[in-house]
């Protein structure tokens, strides 16, 4: 992610929605990519001031009224549409009668926004029902608890929410928004990292095995990522969460869980993929490294590596967790040049 200006020329960045220096306010202009300072107009809108730029905006319904977004859509002959490019993808939010939810759900949008500029980069394809995608994508941002003093408490009336992804639509539990819950859960599950992020990027690589994979590649994927009808879902995560985890999965698997099912595999290799793609592109802007995020698979992984070292020295330094592991097995190096050359044919293939 590159970091932007103002016209005062301050810094800003991709979650800004005004500028500390001038106090203006600021928004993602989707025609020239970019956060922005935003100059209201006499008749209601706004005027996107890069002056390469000059677009005529609305804010996002869910920016100016709910406050929990930053993206602005174009006005055409005075009319926009009332959701921005990724609040369009929601079916449920949040219940916002529950305190400490509008944070959660900004929080959640924050993290869908960073996804969407990934997905982007890579040029994949994605779209909602009515368009032209063989497989629509949505979200829901739904609970199972309530915030009960500073904690989460299930309720018996409540069906319980998992976070998860099914023919398109992607579910997650607010209360992965929650800092000290998904910490808790972190631990418990003996995960290296949790955050909501790491979840949007791992349940995307569900939808990309049904939108690419599906009645399409599963022969290949098969052999390099395993049967996954053999044995079902079902009798593997009951397998899994019964024996746990083999000692020898750093060996086949880029994560622990990820040796439950190959469905799992690929999702989770997918995320490491995407994250992978967003480091490098901060690490450029940066100056940090002059890889590309969409250069050979060798040398991203190169340039991954270097940066991933320096920056996990420096969390260590401040006690914080790793950014990213030091070496990748030959069999999760296989499985990461077949989804290299996957979102490479995805990017020449049509959509449907």
């Amino acid at each position: 992610m590159q970091t932007f200006s103002c016209r005062c020329g301050n810094p800003l960045f991709f979650e800004n929605t005004y500028c500390l220096a001038c106090e203006s306010e600021v928004g993602w202009c989707p025609t020239c990519s970019a956060i922005v300072a935003l100059e209201p107009l006499p008749n209601g809108g706004y005027r996107c001031t890069h002056p390469d730029c000059g677009s005529t905006l609305m804010k996002c319904h869910n920016y100016a009224v709910e406050n929990v977004c930053n993206r602005m859509v174009v006005m055409v002959e005075g009319h926009a549409d009332t959701l921005c490019d990724c609040c369009r993808f929601n079916e449920v939010i949040p219940d916002l009668t529950i305190n400490g939810n509008r944070e959660r759900w900004a929080a959640l949008e924050a993290a869908k926004r960073r996804l969407f500029h990934t997905l982007d980069l890579l040029t994949l394809p994605y779209g909602v029902n009515g368009e032209n995608i063989r497989v629509p994508l949505s979200f829901s941002f739904m609970a199972d608890a309530l915030p009960d003093q500073g904690l989460w408490r299930s309720t018996a009336s409540q069906e319980k929410i998992y976070t998860g992804h099914a023919n398109g639509h992607i579910t997650i539990n607010v209360k992965e928004a929650d800092d000290v819950e998904r910490e808790r859960l972190r631990v418990d599950m003996n995960e290296s990292h949790r955050t909501l992020i790491g979840h949007f990027r791992h349940e995307i690589g569900h939808y990309y095995w049904d939108l690419l994979v599906k009645g399409r590649d599963e022969d290949t994927c098969r052999h390099v990522f395993g049967d996954h009808n053999n044995p079902t879902y079902s009798d593997a995560l009951e397998r899994y969460y019964q024996q746990g985890t083999p000692a020898d999965w750093s060996t086949q698997f880029i994560s622990a869980y990820a040796s439950m099912h190959p469905w799992e595999d690929f999702a989770e290799t997918f995320a490491y993929y995407l994250d992978m793609v967003a480091v490098l592109d901060t690490a450029r802007h940066m100056g940090l490294s002059r890889t590309e995020h969409n250069g050979t698979l060798d040398g991203m992984l190169r340039a991954f590596h270097q940066v991933g070292m320096a920056v996990n020295e420096l969390n260590r330094d401040m006690g914080l967790l790793d950014l990213a592991p030091s070496v990748i097995a030959p069999a999760v190096r296989q499985k990461l040049t077949y989804l290299h050359q996957l979102i490479l044919n995805a990017n020449a293939s049509p959509r449907t």
